[in-house]
C-alpha cells in the first residue's frame, strides 16, 4: 500500500498524542525520512552474516535529542570494521543518516546544548578497540538495536 507524503504527514499529526501543539510539517517530514533511512539500515544489517553465538547484552544507550542520536551512531560507526561483506554500505548509510540529522539540527535548533555524555555500552566497546572484529560486529548489532528503538521513539528527535 502506498501513501503520499501529505497523507503520511496527516497520519503522523493525528497519531501524535500528548503534545499541546500539532507537529510542524517539517518535523514530520524529518521523522519520516529518519524512519525510512533507519529501516533501510536495519534491513542492510540483517543481510550481514553474523557469527553464530554472538550475543549482546541489553543496551542502555538511552539517548534523547538529535545530538545524542548523532553521537551514539557516529561512535558505533567508528568502531565497525570494513572487513565484513556489506559493511561499507552500512557505514556509508550511517554517515548519511548522521549527516542528515546534523544538517537538520543546524537549521532548526537555535539553542546550544552541552555535548551529550557517551553511553556506557559505547564507552565499553571503545575501550576494547584492539579486538577489532569482535568489537566491530558487536557495534554493528548495537546500531541495529539502537535504530530499532529509535524507530519506535521518533519523538526523541524533536529535542535538539
Amino acid at each position: 500500500m502506498y501513501y503520499s507524503v501529505a497523507m503520511l504527514i496527516t497520519l503522523l499529526q493525528v497519531f501524535t498524542v500528548g503534545s499541546a501543539a500539532p507537529l510542524s510539517a517539517e518535523v514530520v517530514k524529518m521523522k519520516l525520512k529518519v524512519k525510512r533511512m533507519a529501516d533501510q539500515l536495519v534491513g542492510r544489517i540483517n543481510n550481514i552474516e553474523v557469527p553464530s553465538g554472538l550475543t549482546i547484552s541489553p543496551s542502555t544507550d538511552d539517548s534523547y535529542g538529535l545530538s545524542s542520536v548523532v553521537m551514539v551512531l557516529e561512535g558505533y560507526n567508528s568502531l565497525i570494521s570494513d572487513t565484513f561483506n556489506g559493511v561499507p554500505q552500512v557505514k556509508s548509510d550511517i554517515s548519511s543518516l548522521t549527516g542528515y540529522l546534523k544538517l537538520w539540527s543546524q537549521g532548526h535548533c537555535s539553542e546550544q546544548r552541552l555535548k551529550p555524555s557517551v553511553p556506557g555500552p559505547l564507552q565499553e566497546l571503545q575501550s576494547r578497540k584492539q579486538f577489532i572484529h569482535t568489537v566491530g560486529m558487536e557495534a554493528l548489532m548495537r546500531v541495529k538495536e539502537y535504530l530499532s528503538q529509535l524507530m519506535k521513539n521518533l519523538d526523541h528527535l524533536e529535542t535538539c
